[in-house]
């Protein structure tokens, strides 16, 4: 699989996942791996948005980015998410820094269900991988 080097990276390119629909079963099995009570029957944990939206970013069309450091992460959860809500992603890259072998891209992403409404929000700093003279086509 290919991926998408800091020299692909467009600042204020927006990409939008398809949506998932949050079921009881996600709750569980997150539950399950945590340990983490469950607050009612459809609560969904806060942190569980955030999670699906890392994997909804790998159902676009694009290549992921290659990322070689996870650098830093500012989340904001704004709204409750219950069982039975769709989300989806939209994420939009505000800026990056080049660097000697790598770049730091920085990207704002929200969590937005079917209402339209975001109901999380944060920056996500990755160190992404340059192109070498391997990965050059």
């Amino acid at each position: 699989m290919t991926g998408s080097y800091f020299e692909d990276v467009s600042v204020e390119a927006v990409e939008e996942t398809p949506g998932l629909t949050i079921t009881s079963a996600h709750v569980a099995i997150y539950l399950g791996l945590t340990r983490e009570l469950a607050e009612d029957d459809t609560a969904v944990p806060d942190l569980l948005p955030l999670a699906f939206t890392i994997g909804l970013g790998w159902r676009v069309p694009k290549p992921p980015l290659v990322v070689r450091a996870f650098m830093g992460i500012d989340w904001q959860v704004l709204r409750s998410v219950r069982v039975g809500d769709t989300i989806m992603t939209r994420a939009r890259i505000v800026t990056k820094r080049p660097m000697r072998d790598a770049g730091v891209v920085i990207e704002e992403r929200e969590v937005i269900d079917q209402r339209g409404e975001v109901v999380q929000r944060g920056r996500f700093t990755y160190l992404v991988a340059k192109r070498t003279k391997e990965t050059r086509a």
